[in-house]
């Protein structure tokens, strides 16, 4: 079948710089932030709704019909994103942090098949559910950066509906899904090369209820002052997963573009 024309929104991101390392500010990569507050007794909090432009491939399949290929670039994003919804927020207490990381997405897309034989047209509607909850732990840090080891659970809630028309199937729709936990870890990291310019990104890996799910980002950024900072990068986020009929093997990833402000 040709590949449907779907995709998802995760990253316009807005990265915030977290913490404090002597001279230079250190930038959270996990917890970009919008607001920040730090209490009496040391612990500092940050929160951040955020947005990224990723494009979505891979394939999905219901049980009872063909598995369908996605392939859309961020490009597309806008043609069918129904509705998306994305926070962030960490919790820090000196070397030790906790951190949650909350993904919404429903969208939708179709095309044509190939020859027409099985079915003429396909289209996907697709609501996906993403929240990792994690710990970290500072292994490396001076006044120019931080290294973070970081471990938690990633629990994926996908809901699809597939639908074909035409050919030698007919017209026929049909929806599931799934929900899985996944045990992930893997590492965060900021450096700041100048006074001003800083590099950021992360790396995690896991499985469980999935084959394997993992997750990369990293990003340049620019300090104007200590309000106003501006990121640029790049993020993937990929799950493989399968379930009695149910498909779910998708990458998403596209680039993140972001003004970060301090409070």
């Amino acid at each position: 079948m040709k590949p449907v024309n779907a995709c998802t929104l995760s990253t316009m991101c807005f990265l915030l710089l977290s913490g404090t390392a002597f001279s230079a500010d250190v930038v959270s990569p996990v917890a970009p932030e919008v607001q920040q507050v730090t209490t009496d007794d040391g612990w500092q909090f940050t929160f951040a709704p955020y947005f990224w432009a990723a494009g979505m491939s891979g394939d999905t399949g219901v049980f009872g019909l063909p598995t369908v290929n996605i392939d859309a670039d961020f490009g597309d994003i806008w043609d069918h994103l129904d509705f998306a919804a994305m926070a962030i927020g960490e919790a820090r207490y000196g070397p030790y942090s906790i951190f949650a990381d909350i993904l919404y997405v429903k969208l939708s897309g179709e095309s044509g098949t190939p020859r027409g034989i099985l079915a003429t047209e396909a289209s996907v509607d697709a609501e996906t559910f993403v929240g990792t909850l994690g710990a970290g732990y500072t292994i490396l840090e001076d006044s120019q950066g931080r290294l973070d080891l970081v471990a938690g659970a990633r629990v994926w809630s996908v809901d699809t509906t597939l639908s074909i028309s035409g050919g030698l199937l007919g017209n026929r729709s049909r929806s599931d899904g799934d929900t899985w936990v996944d045990a992930v870890a893997g590492f965060k990291a900021n450096y700041f090369l100048t006074p001003h310019i800083f590099l950021a990104g992360w790396g995690i890996v896991g499985g469980g209820g999935a084959d394997i799910d993992w997750d990369v980002a990293g990003t340049v950024g620019y300090k104007f002052n200590d309000t106003i900072s501006a990121v640029a990068g790049y993020r993937a986020l990929g799950v493989d997963y399968s379930n009695d009929g149910f498909v779910f093997d998708v990458v998403q990833q596209g680039p993140i573009l972001g003004v970060a402000i301090k409070f």
